[in-house]
């Protein structure tokens, strides 16, 4: 058990990863919104993960993306409140994975984006989930996620 004074930051380290620039809202929207102590994210999606799950993209590839989509979140969260010891819970995710119609994996895709809260806040990353498949997204992205967290006030 990992000691409870690793910052998530350092969690992340831990495990080679860094956090990208946070990508700029591509419409008239924000990348959050906090409300007392909620943060609400719009959806995030990659730009390296692009195609159609159960066509063109597997399973396994599908939980990078889902990955990706949530260190694209932890860099928006990171720069709404500075440092992500802030976060208290993960309360819930919401994913949306490009799927054709016969494709059911969608939850086996979003581990990605689970695997990665639990490693880095330990059981305050454990969370609900909702993992849906659609029709097509923005971009043609494979998966999109977004979050419900709670933050120290």
């Amino acid at each position: 058990m990992k000691s409870q004074t690793v910052t998530p930051e350092e969690r992340l380290e831990e495990l080679g990863l860094v956090l990208p620039i946070p990508r700029q809202a591509a419409g008239n929207y924000v990348s959050c919104v906090r409300t007392g102590n909620l943060i609400f994210t719009a959806g995030q999606g990659t730009n390296e993960y692009r195609g159609k799950l159960g066509k063109d993209v597997t399973v396994e590839v599908g939980y990078d993306a889902a990955k990706q989509c949530m260190m694209n979140l932890l860099a928006v969260v990171k720069q709404e409140i500075g440092e992500l010891s802030k976060v208290k819970r993960i309360v819930k995710i919401l994913g949306f994975v490009n799927s054709t119609p016969d494709f059911t994996n969608q939850p086996k895709v979003m581990n990605g984006a689970s695997d990665l809260l639990v490693e880095v806040f330990g059981e305050n990353g454990k969370h609900g989930r909702s993992a849906v498949g659609m029709a097509q997204l923005p971009h043609n992205n494979a998966v999109e996620v977004e979050m419900i967290l709670e933050i120290e006030e």
